[in-house]
């Protein structure tokens, strides 16, 4: 298993540590005992030039993927990097992005909002045999239309999905809910649930 972001600087006990929330929620849980972690508090070259370096050797089967309000894809904010080949990168968060943290709950206000990440790149993203993608809410609704109807463009990072073999987007209706009636390009079909 391969980390997709963490914030650089903000120590594994803080509650927005994804650390924290994979190791609490999914490595413990199913007994995973391969995995990579970021490690915000190292020194964030090493730890993309570390974690590279394992990814590289192994093909990945399945990515799990959000779009933020912004349309970023993990930490690639737009204009997002299209064309970098390394697996991991240090990306500096736009402020969008630290707006969200804050709306979320994560953190009591901006300026506690680290401004770096790491954060697994795009092509890297797009390398997995078969990509999922979770976006609800209605906060989202704007970068999923965006994302699904407008160009591919590193303005709006996750319409890349569009152009992946085997990517699998879930929205709810409140995310869904700026979206036209017809199926957007590069998809076979939106599933829209009952509820």
């Amino acid at each position: 298993m391969f980390h997709l972001d963490e914030y650089i600087g903000l120590p594994i006990a803080h509650p927005a540590s994804f650390r924290k929330f994979l190791l609490d929620n999914l490595i413990h849980k199913t007994g995973t005992v391969n995995y990579h972690l970021l490690d915000g508090d190292g020194d964030p070259n090493e730890v993309c030039r570390r974690v590279g370096r394992a990814i590289a050797a192994a093909p990945i089967d399945i990515t799990f993927v959000g779009l933020g309000e912004n349309g970023h894809l993990a930490f690639n904010d737009p204009p997002a990097d299209f064309e970098t080949e390394e697996p991991y990168l240090v990306v500096n968060l736009d402020d969008a992005t630290r707006r969200q943290q804050v709306n979320e709950g994560w953190f009591a206000n901006v300026a506690e909002v680290p401004r770096q990440a790491i954060s697994m790149s795009i092509r890297q993203i797009m390398k997995s045999r078969e990509i999922i993608a979770l976006v609800p809410d209605h906060r989202k609704a704007q970068a999923v239309k965006a994302c699904l109807e407008g160009g591919v463009s590193p303005l709006a990072p996750g319409s890349v999905l569009r152009l992946h073999p085997a990517a699998t987007v879930y929205l709810d209706r409140a995310s869904a809910s700026l979206l036209r009636p017809a199926t957007p390009p590069g998809f076979d079909a939106i599933i829209y649930p009952k509820h």
